[in-house]
């Protein structure tokens, strides 16, 4: 065991030298280090917000689990409650303010961090609507960029702004931020927009998930906007056999859709954000107009 001294916090790590992506050989330490090299533009998108920890104790190809209640803890990293009335299930889910709560996620074996749509004291108004675009193969990220194109399509006319995210393995996450909206609204408009395009190309795009009508197809995954998922971080590792990021990237590299360009392993990530800073700031904003179904 080991203390970090991290800003005003003393942080117990320990097992360091732990591969945790055995094809590299990346540790936990090197992926501790790119949390917090990268923190700097990861925080504003996960501070305030409940998360789920997806944790691999023994690297990206052993066990792994997705943890929304707070493990074990230090008195300093936050917690917020959540309720779901119709289960009847209450807990509390860490909340990653700042970088020593960061680095403690980190030596827990975290490898993504998923927040929450909503801020912990506003659960029930998410900050953000999702659509996350997921290639059945033999479809894959060409195909998802052509699918995100047409989302921006359809959101562009409705007026609202989209930003768009590598999912960090072969799919498209496209966000919209919302003032004053609803996940009965968000869901309920994002359902809508999914539908649409499965009846205009249903030999390309697919609404449901069931997977027997996937294969080939993009999902449009409309389901992601409610009060009980969370969604991966820009910014955020995956745990894929090697270190890839969900790194925001500009419209016109989705329309080139090359693989290559949208590929980003930490070291491009970190030097992509020391260039250009944090692609998805637009996101924090909440500068789009309210979901044309979603006003208070």
């Amino acid at each position: 065991m080991t203390t970090l001294r991290v800003l005003d916090r003393d942080v117990a790590v320990s097992s360091l030298d732990r591969v945790l992506y055995p094809a590299t050989g990346t540790t936990k330490a090197e992926v501790i280090d790119y949390y917090v090299r990268v923190a700097h533009v990861l925080l504003p998108h996960v501070a305030g917000r409940p998360v789920t920890l997806h944790r691999f104790p023994e690297g990206v190809g052993g066990p792994h689990f997705f943890q929304t209640r707070t493990p074990p803890h230090p008195p300093w990293v936050r917690t917020a409650r959540m309720a779901y009335e119709r289960s009847g299930k209450t807990f509390e889910s860490p909340v990653l303010d700042d970088l020593p709560s960061l680095v403690w996620a980190g030596n827990l074996s975290t490898v993504e961090i998923h927040p929450f749509l909503g801020l912990a004291e506003a659960q029930e108004r998410p900050l953000v609507m999702v659509f996350d675009l997921d290639p059945g193969p033999p479809a894959g990220l060409r195909e998802a960029c052509e699918v995100a194109l047409r989302v921006r399509e359809r959101l562009d006319a409705d007026g609202l702004a989209a930003y768009a995210k590598t999912s960090g393995a072969k799919g498209i996450h496209v966000y919209v931020p919302l003032r004053d909206a609803t996940y009965d609204a968000t869901k309920g408009y994002a359902k809508r927009l999914a539908a649409a395009l499965a009846r205009e190309t249903p030999e390309r795009v697919v609404d449901r998930m069931t997977r027997s009508l996937r294969p080939g197809k993009v999902l449009v995954d409309w389901s992601q906007n409610d009060r009980g998922k969370s969604t991966v971080a820009p910014y955020s590792l995956r745990a894929l056999r090697v270190p890839t990021v969900s790194m925001p990237v500009p419209w016109d590299a989705v329309e080139r859709a090359d693989a290559e360009e949208l590929t980003y392993d930490p070291q491009r990530a970190l030097d992509t954000v020391a260039a250009e800073g944090d692609r998805f700031a637009g996101v924090l904003s909440l500068s789009s107009a309210a979901c044309p179904d979603a006003r208070s």
